[in-house]
């Protein structure tokens, strides 16, 4: 008979508390194990380090020396060596770290057991349980509580067993997958190969939705006959282990990295494939900043903050005709007034107290032939607005300092968040200037009035940080989600980029739970029952076409023309919600 010792997989390494971050990590990533126990001298268990902890430590930004006593976790999971399998059976069930610390009778680690090498030896030890109903409720219990993927198929190469952690990484509902044909269902597994190699076989690295994973094939066997199969899809320590590693390595170099993004930033990286969304009124938007892109004229973007207006000016200058030539941001906002002038046009050796031997260019200078990025330029002083004015119209300027003419070629492209037009009527800003920066002007919607796009970039920003952070992440709990789609966003798509970064690094499962959102943000979006029949998007988008019609007055037409819709599609949607 099959011991219990026999399947566990055995500690050959000691962790203490005084283990530093960097052995632990080396461990995890050569062991592929999401937990390390911890132990004192005499190998008794003080604790585990888990991949929890690991994202703590990298959050609190430790160094790579520190060692990781203070982020143990000191509810430890033991097992017994001799534990019956009965026993084994409720483990699997309450267990929250997906592995389990065994001790020996002097109660000194020996080995881990794990929840996938709980499903494997139940396997093997099939024809050794009293009854088949017994076996089968067995086995199910341990795949409903696997850690990892585990799919089994019969000999018609049928699912008849499937886990939920793999029905979440491949998004299938249950009913689509059970009891279909493996190749049909989940063709991505080629589970129909071990039925004619007749041998185990591991794939290379698969990824899905910024996922990497590997799947083991392993034939099921009777009398020389394959009569089913089984698949486990590792990708949860795999993933997160290996790229925590790769991410840890690099820490250390942490500044030389900031340094080479800073040189980047003088050329454009964004082009309007890389701003994402499938609201109407933005696609429409996106068209014509390509459109006003061709020309050379002052562009004006305008939105509140976070809405992806530095976006629409790096897409505009990378398809544009100086797309080859330099393109340089000056954040208007946060350069101290006394430097805007010297950042502007630069300076002549020995214009100031402490100004560089040789002088220094400006940002017109680097700009020349490309183009020139004035973010928050309502926060420009008057005197120097007057300066800008000058160079718009003249394409010439005076460095500080100097008394030589220098001509430049640069596109402006302006963008704000303030309300330029009462900031003219204030006489904060030039009502010259205005009009020549407002040639083009640009009103990027808030993501409050864009529905349809939350839905849109939650799927890429999870893939995005699925490969960023190393989680393995595949959706959201239907809370969740209602609560995101009821939010305000007042910090826009940056905003909510943000929030999914926080809940994928803190979220335990495999999909983003209510209570994984930050509390700001569920504070202010107590949970309400949909109206009946009507989706949580449809009721996002009522309160859009509702707020549309209170700012134009009821007209309308302007209405439609704000949503980006057609005014037939707008009175549809009136008549659909009965707002007349």
């Amino acid at each position: 008979m099959l011991q219990f010792k026999d399947i566990i997989t055995p500690v050959d390494f000691v962790v203490t508390e005084e283990t530093t971050l960097k052995e632990a990590i080396t461990l995890m990533y050569q062991k592929k194990w999401n937990l390390l126990p911890v132990t004192d001298a005499s190998r008794h268990p003080v604790g585990v380090f888990t991949r929890s902890s690991l994202h703590q430590m990298v959050t609190a930004e430790c160094q790579l020396t520190t060692p990781i006593k203070n982020y143990i976790k000191k509810q430890v999971e033991k097992i017994s060596v001799d534990i019956p399998y009965e026993k084994i059976e409720e483990i699997v069930k309450k267990s929250k770290v997906g592995t389990g610390v065994v001790v020996d009778e002097q109660n000194r680690v020996i080995g881990i057991l794990t929840k996938t090498d709980m499903v494997m030896s139940l396997l093997q030890t099939s024809q050794e349980l009293q009854t088949i109903k017994k076996l089968k409720r067995t086995l199910e219990t341990a795949i409903d509580h696997a850690f990892d993927g585990i799919v089994m198929t019969d000999e018609k190469k049928v699912i008849t067993m499937v886990s939920p952690p793999l029905l979440e990484l491949f998004n299938r509902p249950v009913e689509a997958v059970l009891y279909k044909l493996a190749a049909k269902a989940l063709p991505q597994l080629h589970l129909e190969n071990v039925y004619e190699s007749e041998a185990a076989e591991v794939s290379g690295f698969l990824e899905i939705n910024g996922i990497k994973y590997i799947v083991h094939r392993i034939p099921i066997l009777e009398d020389g006959k394959v009569i089913g199969a089984i698949g486990k899809v590792v990708f949860r320590q795999l993933n997160e282990v290996s790229e925590l590693f790769k991410k840890l390595q690099k820490a250390e170099n942490k500044a030389n990295f900031y340094h080479q993004q800073y040189q980047k930033s003088e050329t454009a990286r964004f082009t309007w494939e890389q701003i994402l969304s499938t609201d109407p009124f933005m696609e429409k938007l996106k068209k014509s900043g390509a459109k006003a892109a061709k020309g050379r004229s002052t562009v004006l973007i305008r939105g509140e903050s976070g809405t992806g207006k530095e976006l629409f000016a790096h897409a505009i200058h990378s398809s544009s005709a100086r797309s080859t030539g330099k393109f340089i941001v000056v954040n208007c906002a946060a350069i101290p007034e006394d430097l805007l002038e010297s950042e502007f046009f630069g300076y002549e050796e020995g214009a100031f107290t402490g100004a560089k031997q040789k002088g220094k260019l400006g940002k017109f200078d680097l700009a020349n032939g490309g183009t020139l990025f004035l973010d928050e330029i309502g926060d420009m002083s008057i005197s120097l607005q007057a300066k800008l004015l000058r160079v718009l119209q003249e394409r010439e300027f005076y460095r500080v300092g100097g008394t030589a003419k220098i001509k430049v070629d640069v596109r402006i492209i302006a963008a704000t968040n303030r309300n330029l037009e009462e900031m003219v009527r204030e006489g904060l800003f030039r009502e010259d200037l205005y009009y020549r920066l407002n040639v083009i002007s640009l009103h990027i919607p808030p993501l409050r009035d864009r529905p349809y796009d939350i839905d849109h970039l939650f799927r890429q920003f999870m893939i995005e940080f699925n490969q960023i952070l190393g989680t393995s992440i595949s959706g959201i709990e239907t809370r969740a989600r209602e609560a995101l789609l009821s939010y305000d966003w007042p910090g826009n798509v940056r905003e909510l980029r943000n929030v999914m970064e926080r809940a994928m690094t803190f979220s335990e499962s495999g999909k983003i739970k209510y209570e994984d959102l930050p509390d700001y943000l569920i504070k202010q979006v107590p949970l309400k029952e949909p109206a009946l029949n009507v989706s949580m998007v449809e009721n996002a988008e009522l309160e859009a076409i509702k707020k549309a019609l209170v700012q134009v007055q009821g007209n309308k037409v302007q209405a439609a023309r704000l949503l980006g819709i057609s005014r037939s599609g707008l009175y549809e949607k009136i008549k659909k919600y009965k707002l007349v």
